[in-house]
């Protein structure tokens, strides 16, 4: 039997990772089976069970795509020991959403609709749960960074805690993922300028 190759095996999760997440993203977790998505892949059951375990670990891959996409942006952005402003972090991650993952090139969909069901379904399933608290924890920890490195450079206040201020910088960042979807007028551009002018009302002078 011919050995099956590395760019083979990727082609073919590949398949099964595009057929999940347009199932997820029309129809919802709930209402997407394995069966569903074996029958959309085009593939054998045995063959998709061989590289996705469950519908859950599937929803898991698909979310992995928007946090390596948001991977990509920070490392850009903190190159070189860089020290941008969180209104400039907070603009690229936004623009990024909108751009890369509502719009994801690979699955076709808008894989923030994917990643509030997890949101949801992450009450009531620990697997999820484990893998939301993963990619959060992750994202907040880049934030984190950025404010470490505007404190080190005297732009925040050294009682601000870095922890605590990536945490706000992702929740505005989650903000715009819920408004997007839900709220017909939300624009990219007005978000941001919001941001924007909220972090300029509310920059406090470095303490001396």
């Amino acid at each position: 039997m011919p050995r099956v190759s590395e760019q083979y095996r990727t082609n073919r999760r590949a398949e099964i990772l595009v057929a999940a997440a347009r199932l997820f993203a029309t129809n919802g977790f709930h209402n997407t089976s394995m069966a569903d998505i074996i029958g959309a892949s085009g593939l054998s059951a045995g063959a998709v069970y061989r590289y996705f375990r469950s519908k859950e670990e599937l929803i898991g891959a698909v979310a992995e795509r928007a946090l390596s996409a948001a991977d990509e942006v920070f490392a850009q952005l903190l190159a070189d020991g860089a020290t941008p402003s969180p209104g400039d972090v907070l603009t690229a991650i936004i623009e990024a959403i909108s751009d890369r993952i509502a719009g994801d090139p690979v699955t076709g969909v808008d894989i923030t609709r994917i990643g509030v069901q997890v949101w949801a379904e992450a009450l009531r399933s620990p697997e999820l749960a484990t893998r939301a608290d993963d990619v959060y924890r992750r994202l907040r920890g880049h934030f984190a960074e950025v404010a470490r490195r505007w404190q080190a450079a005297g732009q925040l206040g050294a009682g601000a805690v870095p922890q605590q201020v990536g945490a706000a910088m992702l929740s505005l960042v989650q903000g715009f993922v819920l408004q997007r979807l839900l709220v017909a007028d939300t624009d990219t551009a007005g978000y941001v300028a919001g941001v924007r002018a909220l972090l300029a009302s509310t920059v406090s002078v470095p303490e001396s």
